[in-house]
């Protein structure tokens, strides 16, 4: 056994050196790896090629304090208020750094992750021909189909779709074991196909449990953990996106975040209250305070059914 636990600030320390392309918050409006975000922003990595479906504030927070050379995603903004002010800044007028977007549909992305996980250099599809999207990101290529195919006439127009291999994937879980093997219930996105695709995988859990509670449910198993290379114990790490069982999103803090970053003063502001001025996740949720925090929290639970593998 391998006991891969370390701190966030080492994790990031030593798997998100500058340049680095990081794919995170693949699960969509949860499971978002904002503490890891913020240990980014704290170290200060430059450089950096961010990759996800919908991050929701999360790269707007990173490209706000000028890190970001690259998004590759499908949407950046702040979900539940529409607008990314720090991205559009940087979109519109280069500020605080000029960025590159390459674009592409959530399905799109799933299958050039998928793509990588399965060693397979590009995905045929028939998903956004007729759509501006092939040709805003050139990487995305139109083909005919060759001959013989049975569900596909010689010569339809077909999109290829290149597989995407990013460096390091940051995924939020439930709980996992000292070792990287984890379990993630509820909307998981493209986690999967993320956390198979990276050179890497970071897993930063709410609990860490014994392996023999890991293996009591393989099916339930993220990524294997011999693709796992730190494994981080942060309670409350994904606040203010939700993770199920745990705790709920946190709609307030999307909308409060909307309106202090409407001018580049107010972001400055915001990230010396909520990531300069706070070491670490805990000081983070001191600051949150106790009763909104608790706030969050399940009413009641609902557990799963147990399964049964014996034979």
């Amino acid at each position: 056994m391998r006991d891969k636990r370390c701190t966030m600030a080492e994790a990031i320390g030593r798997w998100v050196p500058d340049g680095t392309s990081v794919v995170m918050g693949t699960a969509l409006e949860s499971l978002i790896p904002f503490a890891a975000g913020h240990e980014i922003i704290r170290q200060r990595r430059r450089d950096l090629t961010l990759i996800a479906p919908i991050s929701d504030m999360l790269f707007d927070q990173i490209i706000g304090a000028g890190l970001v050379r690259r998004v590759i995603a499908s949407w950046v903004g702040n979900v539940s208020e529409g607008l990314g002010h720090n991205y559009r800044r940087a979109m519109e007028r280069g500020e605080p750094a000029p960025l590159e977007v390459e674009d592409h549909s959530n399905y799109t992305l799933g299958l050039a992750l998928w793509a990588a996980a399965h060693g397979t250099p590009y995905v045929p599809t028939r998903t956004m021909l007729g759509s501006d999207l092939p040709r805003s990101n050139p990487r995305l290529r139109v083909a005919p189909a060759p001959a013989g195919l049975p569900t596909v006439g010689e010569g339809t127009p077909l999109l290829l779709v290149p597989a995407l291999r990013p460096d390091v994937a940051i995924l939020h879980v439930q709980r996992a074991d000292p070792e990287g093997n984890a379990h993630a219930w509820g909307n998981l996105g493209l986690s999967q196909e993320a956390g198979l695709a990276a050179e890497a995988v970071i897993i930063v859990a709410e609990e860490i449990v014994a392996p023999e509670v890991i293996r009591s449910d393989p099916n339930r198993v993220l990524v294997p953990g011999f693709k796992v290379v730190a494994v981080v114990h942060e309670p409350g790490g994904a606040h203010p996106s939700p993770v199920q069982g745990y705790y709920g999103r946190d709609h307030a803090m999307y909308a409060e975040y909307h309106e202090q970053t409407r001018t580049p003063e107010g972001y400055a502001r915001w990230l010396a209250d909520w990531v300069d001025g706070v070491p670490g996740r805990a000081a983070y949720l001191e600051r949150l305070g106790a009763a909104r925090w608790q706030a969050l929290r399940p009413r009641e639970h609902a557990l799963a059914a147990p399964v049964d593998y014996g034979y």
